[in-house]
């Protein structure tokens, strides 16, 4: 894989996409300093993300209370974590120095995922969380996930899959927000029109969901785009875009419950351990080893691993699930939150908030 075919971008290709998302191919600068500081960088890295992940899987009062307690926070906050990542880049943190400034955007997003819960509630139930006679962050689970996790899908899909557009045009602080909003919307009109009247399963629409989002991180963080980055027309790219990784969601979703046989449960458990598995290999170790290899084999290579490291955890997470006293009924509610929520939010923190601080910030989260 040499520097020059990473270099080389198709004509048309658009200039402002988040850079995990970069149109397939890391420049030189990128491509030589991941070569040069992986997989040294990245086992920095678990240093940070391991105690976060641990901390937000089981930290409030072991595994099976932690889920009641932190996954409707932790999900409302995903949206916002994406927008601080790749629509703000790091701002507000970026004013600040050093380690000041990750500590700066995650208290930003604690407190906004504590008032999106609440709104979360709100819609989902018509219930306040907080107040003298209010029933405490408790209540929001497991009714306000699904609505949490359709505004995060909608937040990707608008974020990678529609490369920002239309809304990147408002400007980098007033774009970000204008997104979060629209996907509040969004999500929230196919909550109440379809979930809550039951005229789909919650379930389903969460295993659904999480199936689409596999297909999100693999098409624009694995392959970084390849190959709709190669159509020039933008309306034509992201129309074909769109529709494939919507079809890919659908379709494995299909596969998974009607011919495998799996249950929404399982489907949901899996798929968030496909997601955690894509941040970890291509975003926490930037795709090494596979960056030493020619594009066909480096790409290959990343899927491969990511596949083997989703199998892993979706083996290991059941059996520890099990070790540490979660209800049999629960194992796949907390495999879900370890992988999608905890793993996923610790990485994306320690590499697009953080800047990998204090292991150095790496120029291929900024090329």
């Amino acid at each position: 894989m040499s520097s020059e075919q990473f270099a080389t971008e198709p004509v048309g290709t658009p200039d402002h996409r988040p850079a995990i998302s970069a149109p397939d191919a890391l420049s030189p600068a990128a491509l030589a300093d991941a070569r040069r500081a992986q997989p040294k960088r990245g086992l920095i890295g678990l240093a940070f993300v391991l105690p976060v992940a641990a901390l937000l899987a089981a930290g409030a009062g072991g595994p099976a209370h932690s889920v009641v307690v932190l996954a409707p926070v932790v999900t409302f906050s995903l949206p916002v974590v994406a927008m601080i990542a790749f629509w703000w880049e790091d701002w507000p943190g970026s004013l600040l120095r050093g380690g000041w400034s990750g500590v700066y955007d995650t208290v930003v997003v604690v407190a906004a995922g504590l008032v999106l819960t609440d709104l979360g509630q709100r819609v989902a139930a018509g219930v306040v969380l907080w107040g003298p006679a209010a029933p405490g962050l408790g209540a929001a689970y497991p009714d306000t996930l699904p609505l949490a996790a359709g505004i995060f899908t909608i937040m990707l899909q608008l974020t990678l899959v529609n490369e920002g557009w239309p809304l990147r045009g408002l400007g980098r602080l007033r774009s970000g927000v204008a997104a979060l909003a629209v996907c509040w919307v969004a999500g929230s009109v196919v909550f109440l029109g379809l979930v809550r009247p039951g005229v789909v399963s919650v379930e389903s629409y969460g295993a659904w969901l999480t199936a689409v989002g596999v297909w999100q991180m693999v098409w624009y963080v694995v392959l970084r785009g390849w190959p709709f980055a190669r159509i020039r027309r933008r309306p034509v790219r992201l129309a074909v875009a769109n529709v494939v990784v919507v079809a890919c969601g659908w379709g494995s979703h299909l596969l998974a419950s009607e011919l495998i046989g799996w249950s929404p449960g399982w489907i949901t458990a899996v798929s968030g351990a496909g997601i955690a598995s894509v941040l970890v290999v291509s975003m926490l170790f930037e795709a090494w080893p596979a960056i030493r290899f020619d594009p066909l084999p480096g790409r290959s290579l990343a899927l491969v691993t990511v596949v083997l490291l989703t199998a892993l955890l979706s083996w290991a997470l059941p059996m520890l699930a099990q070790l540490t006293g979660v209800p049999a009924v629960e194992v796949s509610g907390w495999v879900t939150h370890a992988t999608l929520n905890a793993l996923s939010v610790a990485v994306i923190l320690h590499v697009a908030v953080w800047r990998r601080w204090p292991a150095g910030a790496s120029t291929s989260t900024s090329d």
